[in-house]
């Protein structure tokens, strides 16, 4: 029998709707729905390839010895149970560390940060959010008082000026690019981009912004200089909704576009006008990745973007706002609904006696661990704490749908703490190479088996619904978590029997969500929160009266540059940074084992310029070594004016030579987020003396 189901891309934030159509128990066909555009990109169209992929993980998994045994569920809970419990009794909660993922359904997050806070009593749970938009997170609650996009994606075709800063909207949302920018673009619209790399929306930008990178700080802080020097300001924006405007002024002051150049490489001129078209043209919305946020400067970085929202009053009116482009499809989710060590779900802080006391009523337990946890960036690493250190030393960790032995940075030595680590859970539909190092590995099913809500990357709340029934024994990552709940003795704390059971929960515990019920998001339809009550229409845009601090007003917060962690210098003249290639996705936990994707981009590349590439005697398609203070890695050559004399590029989402065992671990200090943007490196062309 036939059947289609309307369900929700699981790659990017954009939040594409899709059909499968299935016939017993296997999807035929995957179909953009008809209601709204119909774009899927190529990776979405062929989500049945890893769906029903053989390699699935289906059974519980045990380590014996250097190989796998297959066991039974009950007995796979027990061991984990039972282990943890021992780790948590003789080395206290903090001893342990748990990582939850952006692909998992807001139903799971919400379960799996409330096992942790409950049963395991520990704030060391962290997510993905970590090494993209936490510093994001961060610069937008100290300016803002909330740290989710201000407007809607629809918004974006109709603004008047797109300003882009270090993201590549192609690669990482095509939705978002070809049917909303390039729309913009046709329309006359104009759109600024800063970058390192001269990437596909570079190409078809009024001002390209091509800065040296890690210098974004100098060139946001001058053309903040010249609107202010220029009287381009909105002044009674600036009176009547914000604050520590004169303090701004007094600190940009030094940068000018001159200043600017001697640093980022881009003429004054061109920051001139940049600065003139942002502060003029009436409507301007800006978009932003991880290019603005992986640098040990990060939240630094989206604070000087705030600062010029705020100045030109672009902010609380419709096609304007500032959007932190979330990269995976509920990452999104992953922060507002609590995996992370700092904040409960609604973004209310751990620390904060009133949310303390409205979580424990909920909950209906006595005590919440009341200290910020650590970071994965934290907890990872203190695996290889030295007894007696006074480091808190991690004994076991618990890693659910993420793949740090590929992700983070510095993997010669994440690996070796993942091998360290007395005690390893891992949870997914693969083996990954961080199942590689695991005790257990259990078997979560996809988004095609499952129900649940994920939060799209512009505050819309969307339905999941399940295609297919779980292949094996796999299952859903939140009756794991129930199932684990019920076997450490608090089945009183997971009473669920449905995803909509814990769904109510959710809106229980966050105003915002209050108002959305799974049948109000029934045939497609999103709803953007906040959303307060169940006649409410939801929130296209936020900040229209006030801002979500003590004030009511928007901060300015003064920032000033800073160097990168290293430089480039005689030894290592390169610089490194990483992104995204449109046919892969993230640590390609998945597109690995699609076909067509793999056929696409079937290896690691280095993109280099034409002038460094004739110096090295290194032709499109060779082999080069990339060697930095951390680790080498073996890639292709790719012969290209995209990146600019002494800037090289590269992916990061291949399994065989990884480019994070070469990227720098120095931690933004706000966020912990490392600075994968910018590493000091050598190359060498394979079986060449040149060095």
């Amino acid at each position: 029998m036939t059947k289609e189901t309307l369900t929700v891309c699981p790659y990017c934030g954009a939040g594409c709707l899709m059909v499968l159509t299935t016939e017993n128990n296997y999807i035929k066909k995957v179909s953009p729905f008809m209601k709204g555009d119909k774009f899927l990109c190529p990776k979405a169209v062929k989500v049945a390839d890893f769906v029903h992929n053989p390699k699935r993980l289906t059974k519980p998994l045990v380590r014996d010895n250097n190989t796998f045994k297959e066991t039974t569920w009950d007995n796979a809970l027990n061991i984990i149970a039972s282990r943890l419990s021992e780790i948590k009794d003789k080395h206290g909660p903090d001893s342990i560390g748990f990582m939850g993922s952006g692909c998992f359904t807001n139903e799971e997050i919400y379960i799996y940060q409330k096992f942790v806070r409950t049963v395991i009593g520990t704030n060391n749970i962290d997510s993905c959010a970590r090494i993209c938009h936490i510093p994001s997170l961060k610069a937008l609650m100290r300016s803002i008082g909330s740290a989710t996009m201000s407007n809607t994606m629809d918004e974006i075709e109709d603004t008047k000026l797109i300003f882009i800063a270090g993201y590549n909207p192609e690669v990482c949302h095509p939705r978002l690019y070809f049917k909303k920018i390039k729309t913009a673009k046709n329309k006359g619209h104009k759109i600024i981009v800063m970058d390192p790399r001269m990437t596909s929306v570079a190409k078809i930008a009024d001002i390209f912004l091509q800065i040296r990178p890690g210098t974004e700080i100098p060139v946001l802080n001058a053309m903040a200089n010249v609107i202010i020097k220029e009287n381009l300001i909105d002044e009674r924006f600036i009176n009547n909704r914000t604050e520590g405007y004169e303090e701004l002024k007094t600190s940009v002051e030094k940068y000018t576009p001159e200043f600017a150049e001697n640093i980022s490489g881009v003429s004054a001129k061109l920051i001139i006008d940049a600065a003139r078209l942002y502060a003029t043209i009436g409507n301007v919305v800006t978009l932003w990745g991880m290019g603005m946020t992986q640098h040990i400067c990060g939240v630094d970085n989206v604070s000087a973007l705030i600062n010029l929202l705020l100045l030109t009053g672009n902010i609380g009116r419709v096609n304007t706002g500032l959007s932190p482009v979330r990269g995976q499809n509920n990452v999104q989710g992953a922060s507002f609904i609590g995996a992370l060590p700092d904040i409960f779900p609604g973004y209310k802080y751990v620390t904060d006696p009133d949310a303390q006391e409205k979580f424990k009523k909920l909950w209906a337990v006595e005590s919440l661990p009341t200290k910020e946890g650590l970071t994965s960036t934290e907890f990872l690493p203190n695996v290889l704490a030295e007894e007696g250190s006074g480091i808190n030393k991690i004994r076991a960790l618990y890693i659910a749908g993420e793949n740090p032995a590929l992700s983070q940075a510095n993997l010669n030595l994440i690996r070796r703490a993942l091998m360290e680590v007395d005690f390893l859970v891992v949870q997914d539909i693969f083996m990954t190479e961080t199942a590689k190092f695991a005790d257990v590995v259990l078997p979560a099913c996809t988004f095609a088996e499952k129900a649940g809500t994920y939060i799209r990357l512009d505050r819309a709340v969307q339905l999941l619904n399940p295609a297919i029934s779980p292949l094996g024994e796999s299952l859903p990552d939140w009756k794991i978590i129930k199932m684990l709940g019920h076997k450490m003795g608090h089945a009183n704390l997971f009473p669920y029997n449905t995803e909509s059971d814990i769904w109510e929960e959710i809106r229980k515990a966050i105003p915002d969500m209050a108002g959305i019920t799974y049948e109000r998001l029934t045939d497609g339809n999103a709803i953007h929160m906040p959303c307060p009550d169940i006649c409410h229409p939801g929130t296209p845009v936020k900040y229209t009266d006030k801002f979500p601090r003590p004030s009511g007003r928007a901060l300015f917060v003064p920032v000033n540059y800073r160097p990168p962690a290293e430089t480039p210098n005689e030894e290592y003249p390169f610089t490194l940074i990483t992104g995204r290639d449109a046919y892969h996705y993230n640590t390609s936990t998945i597109t690995r084992f699609v076909p067509y994707l793999k056929q696409r981009t079937d290896r690691a590349y280095l993109q280099i310029h034409p002038k460094d590439a004739a110096r090295y005697e290194i032709l499109d398609g060779d082999d080069v070594e990339v060697v930095s203070r951390r680790g080498k890695v073996v890639l292709r050559a790719s012969v290209t004016e995209e990146v600019m004399p002494g800037v090289v590029f590269a992916p990061f989402h291949f399994c065989e030579d990884p480019i994070n065992l070469v990227t720098n671990n120095a931690l933004d200090p706000l966020s912990k987020t490392p600075e994968y943007k910018i590493t000091a490196i050598k190359i060498r062309k394979i079986d060449s003396d040149i060095t």
